[in-house]
């Protein structure tokens, strides 16, 4: 609630051409205890000072010369302030056209001079209070909204702390280090945010890369920790992992959850559509699968693994380079071109243990 002295507080502006004007209204509101009260004869002045300052409550007279109140009332508007003080005008003119007027221009009361000081009180504190109370309840949205976003926050980071720590499950699992899941999402995201995708899907992708291989989980060990080559039974069972991660993360309705499925689906598909699970060619690989597919060739090319040794970077990009439009979008393979050294200061910040 409101009280009385914080109403008396507030801020107000007075704006009239004649100085007499002026010192009678300052005096009815310095009378009745109102002690923030500024005024002035100049209109272009009253727009300076709306502008640096914020009002709870204008006084404003229209006929003015060199800009009439309908005009100091438009500047105001442009500001865009929130909330927009009222405007309460004082003014000789009384016909019903100028009421209507200056109701549609902007002003929230009216008052014909002269005016009975009383009711000019009585109409500045309905004015004030409900101008302070506007002003409360915007600053009590703004601080809700803000708490509202830093809790999505934090559930989007518990999320993906959780997404985190499947991928180190998988990789566990496999000769790969839970660097190299992390190294993927970082790679990915950059990649997303150079193509021109939104903050928010470039952090989807972010925390949902990890999750590309989560499906080896299902993978037998026999089959994914061979020394050797696998041969094309063996080879067949492998690339069951793409389907084992979606039907790991299937039927979530979470945004997350669902592009991480999305990526352990489509990441091992290829542009020319010799790629698995489903041969999907082109632009029918949804754009997170083929963020990652590039991503996780070029950290899995230059990490050492127990059966090879890292290639140089120099290596990996000739590859990729050479699998444009082949294994690899063409308009992806030149974005990551572009931005190589910020990769190469991914793979230092995240080197393996």
């Amino acid at each position: 609630m409101i009280t009385e002295s914080e109403i008396k507080a507030g801020q107000i502006l007075v704006v009239d051409d004649e100085p007499l004007n002026l010192l009678v209204v300052e005096e009815i509101f310095e009378n009745a205890g109102y002690p923030n009260v500024q005024s002035t004869t100049d209109p272009k002045e009253a727009v300076t000072l709306f502008k640096q300052q914020r009002f709870d409550l204008v006084l404003l007279d229209l006929n003015m010369p060199g800009m009439d109140g309908f005009e100091v009332m438009s500047h105001f508007s442009e500001q865009n302030h929130e909330p927009q003080p009222p405007v309460l005008v004082l003014t000789a003119i009384g016909d019903r056209e100028t009421r209507l007027r200056a109701l549609r221009g902007g002003a929230k009361d009216f008052l014909v001079k002269p005016f009975d000081s009383e009711e000019v009180l009585s109409r500045a504190y309905n004015l004030l209070e409900v101008s302070l109370a506007h002003k409360l309840i915007t600053h009590y949205s703004s601080t809700l909204e803000r708490a509202v976003r830093a809790k999505t926050r934090e559930l989007l980071e518990t999320q993906a702390e959780i997404v985190k720590r499947l991928g180190y499950a998988a990789e566990f699992r496999d000769t790969e280090t839970g660097e190299h899941t992390v190294r993927v999402g970082h790679h990915s995201r950059l990649l997303a945010i150079q193509i021109g995708l939104s903050t928010d899907e470039a952090e989807r992708i972010l925390y949902a890369a990890p999750m590309h291989d989560i499906g080896k989980i299902g993978i037998p060990d026999k089959i994914l920790l061979k020394p050797g080559k696998l041969d094309a039974d063996e080879w067949e069972i492998m690339k069951t992992h793409t389907t084992i991660g979606a039907k790991i993360l299937r039927g979530s309705s979470n945004p997350l959850i669902e592009c991480a499925r999305t990526i352990a689906l489509m990441h091992h598909e290829k542009w020319d559509g010799s790629g698995y699970p489903k041969g999907l060619k082109g632009h029918q690989i949804p754009i997170k699968g083929r963020i990652v597919a590039i991503a996780d060739v070029f950290d899995a090319l230059t990490m050492s693994r127990p059966y090879k040794s890292a290639w140089t970077i120099e290596g990996a990009m000739k590859l990729i380079n050479e699998q444009s439009g082949i294994h690899f979008d063409p308009a992806l393979v030149t974005a990551f071109n572009t931005i190589l050294d910020q990769l190469i200061e991914i793979r230092e910040q995240y080197a393996d243990q």
